[in-house]
């Protein structure tokens, strides 16, 4: 479950981006469905800003900028990310304080959940790790129909 809701630079109006009908939400202005509205179609101009809610029910939210633009390059693939900081947290970790205490664990072998938060990772896990060449861009569509077909 996820949510963008897009503020262009000159206009008040406020366009949201994600999946329509879902509960919670202000009935006031339509949610665009998200696997078929491209998002890129929004972010046509350097300042435009969304505000982006990711898991509903950890409370993930973000705010994406679009800083600047640059000139496409032959052969390279697109959308791509040039920088960031900080490995992504695990899914379904209990939103920040969940993430805050996953990383107090972590950082103690001898705490008493240290096994069991091993156990739950599944891999190694190191929060300082990032590499914006391994960050992945989803077909929303695609993503889509793989979650409700």
């Amino acid at each position: 479950m996820h949510l963008s809701r897009i503020r262009r630079k000159h206009a008040g109006k406020i366009t949201e981006i994600g999946i329509p009908n879902a509960d919670g939400f202000d009935d006031e202005i339509p949610i665009l469905a998200g696997w078929e509205i491209p998002i890129a179609d929004y972010f046509n101009d350097v300042g435009v800003t969304a505000d982006y809610e990711y898991d509903f029910g950890d409370g993930w939210q973000h705010e994406v900028v679009l800083e600047g633009i640059l000139l496409r390059e032959k052969g390279q693939k697109y959308p791509q990310c040039l920088a960031g900081a900080q490995a992504c947290p695990p899914e379904d970790c209990g939103g920040v304080p969940g993430y805050y205490r996953l990383l107090e664990v972590m950082s103690d072998p001898r705490d008493d959940e240290y096994e069991e938060m091993v156990a739950w990772l599944g891999k190694k896990y190191n929060p300082q790790e990032f590499k914006p060449e391994k960050v992945k861009f989803d077909n929303p569509k695609r993503r889509w129909e793989k979650a409700f077909s």
